[in-house]
């Protein structure tokens, strides 16, 4: 049955909708006039949850969307699943749709006896340009296998298997393994989900805030860099869900995103960091000091996420030099570059007060 809040949302009518409070992040710029702007909010965050930066409307409640795909395998490890990094990483991803991530899902499937069919995600193409075209060049459709999601799906009811839970229906909010991701999705951001929705793959969707997802991957990056330290000294320590799922995007990120995505550069660029973006214009970073930052982009632009993150990653301290390849993207006119997709200064200009004690 859905939630009263999800009900409310889906009927309510757009004069009743409150508008965040967005501003200008990032500008596209043609021959040094601004052609386009994309508005959206964003937070920087220190390893306490306190707000370091931050622009727009930074705690009006929005959906991560697949941003929210670390935390999901975090509490996928706390129900026992093991994997071998490279699947644990796929099972946080929205892959490009290669062979290593088909063949990544199926052997998922297949290390707990599991097939294609008890796949309840939605169909797709492969999600990677190049992927989708190879794919579609040798006859192939819309398939559970190659939607950019099927890693997580075939980790979801591997977990059903570990622990005796029906796979049947593995997506209804009331399952077990569902009950269990929202209670870890409260616990890592420190937040009450504020709406329920539906993902574009068929898993249960949390609003939350941008400040409440960057706790979130802020403590998995620390808990990775956390756990790597022990063994560096030869401790022994039990691994914890967080630091597992961390430390296996951070050693296979193109298993998180793939070949020629930025997300997979960045965590390649940033060592330390845990990145992952999400539809409609969404991207946190955590980093091994447990600070992070979370972009939102009110348009739902992707190409503007990068050039916010990576200005705000500078704000926060970080050494942007080494991700300058991926902090913006050329106008072109006629084949050749004539402006430039460039964040504005936004992190010097008014935004909603954020209070300390959310």
């Amino acid at each position: 049955m859905p939630s009263p809040v999800f009900s409310a949302a889906r009927t309510a009518a757009p004069a009743e909708l409150a508008l965040p409070q967005h501003q200008p992040l990032v500008a596209a710029i043609r021959d040094g006039l601004v052609e386009s702007v994309h508005y959206g909010s964003a937070i920087a965050v220190a390893a306490n949850g306190a707000p370091l930066a931050s622009a727009g409307d930074p705690l009006v409640p929005f959906y991560p969307r697949s941003s929210l795909k670390p935390l999901q395998a975090v509490a996928m490890v706390r129900a026992g699943l093991q994997l071998p990094a490279d699947l644990l990483a796929l099972a946080a991803a929205s892959h490009s749709g290669a062979a290593e991530h088909r063949e990544g899902a199926l052997r998922i499937l297949e290390l707990h006896r599991l097939s294609v069919s008890d796949f309840e995600n939605s169909t797709d193409l492969p999600y990677g340009v190049n992927e989708r075209e190879e794919w579609l060049r040798n006859g192939g459709g819309p398939t559970q296998l190659t939607q950019n999601c099927s890693g997580k799906h075939a980790a979801m009811a591997a977990t059903c298997v570990i622990n005796g839970w029906p796979v049947e229906g593995y997506l209804d909010p009331s399952h077990p393994l569902q009950r269990l991701v929202a209670e870890t999705v409260r616990e890592l951001t420190g937040e009450e989900p504020f709406a329920l929705s539906t993902d574009g793959c068929g898993t249960p969707l949390f609003a939350l805030t941008l400040r409440g997802m960057a706790r979130a991957f802020g403590r998995i990056a620390f808990a990775a860099a956390d756990s790597l330290a022990i063994n560096d000294d030869g401790g022994q320590a039990a691994q914890s869900a967080e630091a597992a799922v961390g430390l296996a995007m951070q050693r296979h990120p193109e298993m998180v995103a793939g070949e020629g995505r930025d997300v997979t550069e960045l965590m390649r660029l940033l060592p330390g960091s845990v990145a992952k973006d999400g539809f409609e214009g969404v991207q946190v970073v955590g980093l091994a000091d447990g600070s992070a930052v979370a972009v939102k982009i009110s348009d739902g632009g992707d190409r503007a996420r990068m050039p916010a993150t990576v200005t705000l990653l500078g704000a926060s301290g970080v050494d942007t030099a080494p991700l300058a390849a991926i902090a913006t993207a050329p106008v072109l006119g006629g084949g050749h570059q004539v402006g430039l997709l460039q964040a504005t200064d936004f992190l010097n200009q008014p935004s909603a007060p954020v209070n300390e004690a959310l």
